[in-house]
């Protein structure tokens, strides 16, 4: 409704997972590059976790543009399925095409599947959101994967993506192997508030702002003090705002447009000046 207004070729505060929107923050490009290393490295296990709405799965679409063509990925976004399901839809995404629906039949393919790119000079990975939805079994399934290896090297680099709740799952005694065999463990942090400045400059940008708009000082910290820098929520809020200024024909975002937005967010109406 207001890109025209504001001269946006895009929304700059869509809640998709769009790579090309990643504010590459301290905490964002640390975790990118831990996740970097561990596949280069062969590493196994890389576990990533952080709050919802921290950005983590736009970091995993990232990290497959960032990746070259001699890494093989599988992504898997619905990680609460049934083993042979979640083992069907893992050797699919590596463009498997399965003999029989077993789980013997699976986990064989697939390693002759890594044997063949490991013989081609190739990595693999398979990449793992909202792990912490991972049935307890399956993780113990997940752990077999990893023993697909030669006598130097991990065939399969396997990275589970999820909330604070993973880290506790992971901590369950039934799970120790798998836990002793995490080679890379990284936490994403909120955003500083002046990373929240930052984040919605480079949204705009991406969007085709050319420094028409502008987030007053005492808006940032309204937006930082409510959202506690969470990109998710910054998002949500904005949008409103921007709405809010198109309604006002303002190009700024002050202090009472951002202090409605958020009220609006609560289930508050009320009327509004810029």
């Amino acid at each position: 409704m207001y890109l025209d207004f504001f001269g946006l070729k895009e929304n700059p505060f869509n809640v998709t997972s769009d790579p090309s929107f990643l504010y590459l923050s301290h905490t964002h490009k640390e975790a990118l590059n831990h996740l970097i290393y561990g596949i280069d490295q062969r590493k196994g296990f890389i576990t990533i976790t952080g709050e919802v709405g921290a950005g983590k799965t736009t970091l995993c679409r990232a990290l497959l543009k960032k990746l070259d063509e001699r890494t093989k990925t599988s992504l898997i976004f619905n990680s609460d399925l049934p083993e042979i399901q979640l083992l069907e839809a893992i050797v699919l995404d590596f463009g498997i095409a399965p003999k029989r629906l077993s789980k013997v039949t699976f986990i064989n393919q697939l390693n002759v599947f890594l044997l063949e790119q490991l013989s081609l000079g190739n990595n693999a990975v398979l990449i793992m959101d909202e792990a912490q939805n991972i049935r307890s079994s399956t993780l113990e399934t997940i752990r077999m994967l990893s023993n697909l290896e030669t006598e130097k090297e991990k065939l399969l680099q396997i990275v589970l993506v999820g909330q604070p709740q993973l880290r506790d799952k992971l901590n369950s005694p039934n799970l120790l192997q798998l836990r002793q065999r995490i080679g890379v463990r990284f936490h994403i942090r909120a955003l500083s508030k002046d990373e929240v400045l930052g984040y919605i400059y480079h949204r705009l940008e991406v969007a085709g702002d050319t420094n028409n708009i502008r987030f007053e000082p005492r808006a940032v910290d309204l937006l930082y003090s409510y959202s506690n820098g969470i990109p998710r929520v910054v998002n949500i809020i904005c949008d409103k705002a921007l709405l809010l200024a198109f309604v006002c024909e303002t190009h700024t975002v002050g202090e009472n447009i951002m202090r409605k937005s958020i009220d609006e967010l609560e289930g508050q109406f009320n009327f509004v000046t810029a």
